[in-house]
């Protein structure tokens, strides 16, 4: 059966509409300045938000909009912008608001936020591409298949790690990818990995960190009682799990839920924040400070 795509995400029309976010010590006129270069440019605000870290001094702002003028592109746009960026010295991107990103995704064993990102793709929710699907085991090779998108079965062991992660930025370098995503891959990244991936790869763990690690964490979870089940999607780090936060939830449960009732809740919730996670990030609402996100939903 085919999946209508729903109308509640039109696309913007490709080479008219475009993202501009960027983030600068705080100083008066720079919303008027980047409001100027727009006007002067026949740019069309959509969308602007903006934020005034007053504890840290700085200004973080992004703002959708469109041009009228068809000679007026984003090589152009990106060469008029520089001597504003230079005069308030700004750390700033520009890019087209329809190109999808291109995004791998990686997974083990558990299907659920795979499932929910290739659905959310399919029905228009996510602006994304997926070239490819890496795991290291074969048992959602079927449900790539299902999707029609190329699954990579890369297998890691202690001894043949280095050569499993030389792999997998071949399919990055390869297929152009902007951002990879750890569906519930269960194996660690090499620091060495982390560092070529900062800023473009997002994990998705629960939130009962740094409580309940390794195995079995929902029964340790009920043993302990525990009523609230939570999820947290990060940026991928050399520090296991404690990347910029990006996006977490957490869901109230009591003493009638047995650990499989508890995993259930839980897949639930890393599914839905995951997703949050990669549509802020493929929109342009994510913005890294430090150890800090601000995400502009």
């Amino acid at each position: 059966m085919e999946v209508a795509v729903s109308p509640t995400y039109p696309r913007p029309q490709s080479g008219r509409a475009y993202i501009l976010t960027l983030s600068c010590p705080d100083s008066a006129g720079l919303v008027h300045a980047v409001s100027g270069f727009l006007v002067r440019n026949s740019g069309n605000i959509v969308e602007s938000q903006q934020f005034d870290d007053r504890l840290q001094g700085r200004f973080f702002m992004r703002v959708h909009f469109d041009v009228s003028d068809p000679d007026t592109n984003g090589e152009t746009l990106r060469y008029r912008f520089g001597p504003v960026a230079e005069a308030y010295r700004i750390d700033w991107t520009l890019s087209e608001a329809s190109t999808p990103t291109r995004t791998l995704i990686m997974v083990s064993k558990f299907g659920h936020c795979l499932n929910d990102l290739l659905f959310r793709r399919r029905t228009g929710a996510l602006n994304i591409e997926i070239p490819a699907i890496v795991s290291n085991h074969r048992d959602l090779e079927g449900l790539a298949e299902t999707y029609d998108i190329p699954f990579h079965h890369i297998p890691v062991t202690k001894d043949t790690k280095p050569e499993a992660e030389a792999r997998l930025m071949e399919l990055v370098r390869g297929l152009d990818i902007d951002l990879v995503v750890l569906a519930r891959y269960m194996q660690v990244l090499s620091d060495g990995l982390c560092k070529q991936l900062e800023g473009h790869a997002i994990n998705i763990h629960h939130s009962f960190l740094p409580s309940f690690k390794g195995a079995r964490p929902y029964e340790q979870a009920y043993a302990r009682g525990v009523k609230l089940v939570g999820a947290t999607a990060h940026y991928v780090t050399p520090d296991l799990d404690e990347g910029q936060i990006i996006e977490q939830d957490v869901v109230r449960v009591d003493h009638s839920l047995d650990p499989g009732d508890l995993v259930t809740v839980g897949r639930d919730v890393e599914a839905q924040v995951l997703a949050h996670a990669v549509k802020w990030h493929s929109e342009s609402r994510v913005m890294v400070y430090d150890n800090r996100t601000v995400v502009f939903r």
